[in-house]
């Protein structure tokens, strides 16, 4: 079968890299959602503070069910915080609350990558789960208009993941720059802010080098079956 062929050696540096990512994630986490920081404002107060003092008291901030499930919906102006930050005083949870308070600060401000990611969401999701069946559809029956209609839907989802690049990016150096104007926070604990959000961008770039290495290797086998 094709799955078995060199061309999947390609995946391997996209794979050490993810595991990498995830595992610098569980352990700047770990660590520093033991280090509490000494004013010991919740991270909920901390998003709300952020988003007030930027005209964005309309976002509301609330909790959501699960570990590390933290995100903004843009489509209720609604910030969903995990249940181990929504109320911790973390140096964690401080700079995942304020992360996510970005992505609202991006909305407001109408950040374009944003904007796009957010349209593009729904219909990427459904074509990155049919991507694969159609390719090996058409594998299976040699057809290539099938193939590269699979290869199109699965490039959709690597767009998609190059367009939360900036997006994370951005909302992260939002987040450090609020955190630290404040004055609210002392410079070990944005020290401590700095390291769980780089490692948590890193998972964004192992994430789209993995969909790029994929693509590749769609491209190379389709290439193969012309031969």
């Amino acid at each position: 079968m094709f799955y078995y062929d060199w061309t999947i050696i390609l995946l391997i540096p996209g794979l050490i890299l993810s595991l990498w990512a995830q595992g610098r994630v569980k352990s700047a986490y770990s660590k520093y959602s033991k280090v509490f920081t000494q004013r010991g404002l919740p991270a909920q107060d901390v998003a709300g503070m952020m988003l007030d003092s930027q005209g964005a008291g309309n976002v509301t901030v609330t909790s959501t069910q699960g570990t590390l499930t933290d995100h903004f919906d843009p489509a209720t102006d609604t910030l969903r915080l995990s249940q181990g930050v929504y109320g911790s005083s973390s140096v964690a949870a401080v700079g995942i609350a304020a992360h996510e308070a970005g992505h609202a600060l991006q909305k407001q401000d109408g950040y374009a990558p944003l904007n796009l990611r957010t349209v593009m969401v729904p219909t990427v999701n459904i074509g990155s789960r049919l991507a694969w069946p159609i390719f090996v559809a058409g594998m299976i029956f040699s057809w290539r208009p099938l193939m590269y209609a699979g290869i199109g839907l699965f490039a959709l989802a690597v767009l998609l993941s190059l367009i939360t690049l900036p997006v994370e990016f951005d909302a992260s150096r939002r987040a450090k720059a609020l955190l630290a104007d404040s004055g609210y926070f002392t410079q070990e604990e944005l020290t401590g802010v700095n390291k769980v959000l780089n490692a948590a961008a890193l998972t964004y770039v192992a994430s789209f080098l993995s969909a790029l290495l994929s693509l590749l290797r769609l491209l190379l086998l389709t290439q193969r079956r012309r031969r």
